[in-house]
């Protein structure tokens, strides 16, 4: 593993923020985030991007910017997402972390923005914003479509971002010191990684703040964890387990991250009956999705409704229903949703 150190700063010349770029898989793309953050109307920033041990040229498609001293390349062995930016991080010295993955971009003001909040208000833990949602969706849209969190939908609690009612775009800044404290992104996690860390960040006090601009670009890739429902609510499942054992009994958060985590492996369960459908296991899947509605797990809307009674007279119709159901998700419709109580739950 090649390892890139902080560079050597004069006194009182160490950038405001380190804006980190993961760059797996995204050769192709990655002069888009790059061409992105060149356009910033605040300047004072570094940037490390991180190849994580990937195949492809990733180094040949960032050389071009290696004439701005502010970008520098990082190769490293291949880790996974979590280490691949700790070990970007640990090769910044700016006092502000802003994420940028190889495939998204930044919208012009985006750190001009979250740098003023963050050195301004103390309190604030992590700061967010609206994004566009576009690549393998069937329709772009934005990150928020509707009011932020239970209070002002500006200030986010511990609360909001565990029931996802405060909803956090993966391109977010934090300061060093707080990711410091709470050890990075965990490498364990293999999904929602990012959710993991802004509960972890958040369980530090303060709020969370949300920015109602579209400030970014978000890409949905075909394949990509973030179109796949399975493996999603597997990651929620893991953070609110996480979030629960650091809580206090008896407090609301605590019992906000029990109920959260119940609702979670119910809708995992629900998930892997639908795999044992699709995998051609017609009468055992559904009994399994039968035993998870009776267990509390619930299942919104008439279509599923309409749909279990076709399954009871003609369960053959279950498998391409449920096969159409997963393609569909993952094209950015939700049909056939499964539903819970709290709110930014996958179904």
């Amino acid at each position: 593993m090649s390892v890139i150190a902080p560079p050597a700063h004069p006194r009182g010349t160490i950038p405001r923020v380190a804006v980190i770029v993961p760059a797996y898989g995204v050769p192709h793309l990655v002069h888009e985030a790059l061409d992105s953050l060149l356009r910033q109307t605040f300047s004072d920033w570094e940037c490390v991007v991180i190849d994580d041990g990937a195949p492809d040229d990733v180094a040949g498609a960032v050389k071009p910017y290696l004439t701005d001293p502010r970008i520098r390349f990082l190769p490293t062995s291949n880790a996974g997402v979590s280490t691949a930016r700790n070990r970007a991080i640990a090769a910044t010295s700016a006092p502000l972390i802003a994420l940028l993955d190889g495939d998204d971009m930044f919208r012009p003001h985006y750190l001009e923005r979250m740098v003023g909040l963050l050195e301004a208000q103390p309190e604030i833990r992590l700061v967010t914003c609206n994004a566009r949602i576009f690549g393998a969706v069937s329709k772009e849209r934005t990150c928020v479509e509707a009011k932020q969190g239970h209070g002002d939908g500006t200030r986010g609690s511990l609360c909001d971002v565990l029931d996802r009612s405060f909803n956090v775009y993966i391109g977010t800044t934090f300061r060093r010191v707080d990711f410091d404290a709470v050890g990075g992104f965990d490498p364990d996690m293999a999904q929602s990684e990012d959710f993991d860390l802004w509960v972890r960040l958040m369980l530090r006090g303060g709020y969370a703040h949300y920015v109602d601009e579209v400030l970014g670009d978000y890409r949905v890739r075909p394949g990509s964890a973030s179109s796949n429902a399975g493996l999603m609510v597997l990651g929620n499942v893991k953070v609110y387990a996480k979030a629960l054992a650091a809580l206090a009994p008896g407090t609301p958060d605590h019992a906000m991250a029990k109920r959260l985590l119940t609702e979670s492996r119910a809708a995992l369960s629900f998930e892997h009956a639908m795999d044992r459908i699709i995998d051609g296991d017609v009468t055992g899947g559904l009994q399994d999705l039968r035993n998870v509605v009776k267990a509390g797990g619930m299942v919104g809307g008439p279509v599923w409704r309409i749909a279990f009674l076709i399954w009871q007279f003609v369960p053959s119709l279950a498998r391409p229903m449920l096969r159409w159901r997963r393609r569909a998700h993952r094209r950015g419709l939700t049909p056939l949703r499964v539903t819970s109580a709290a709110p930014g739950n996958v179904g």
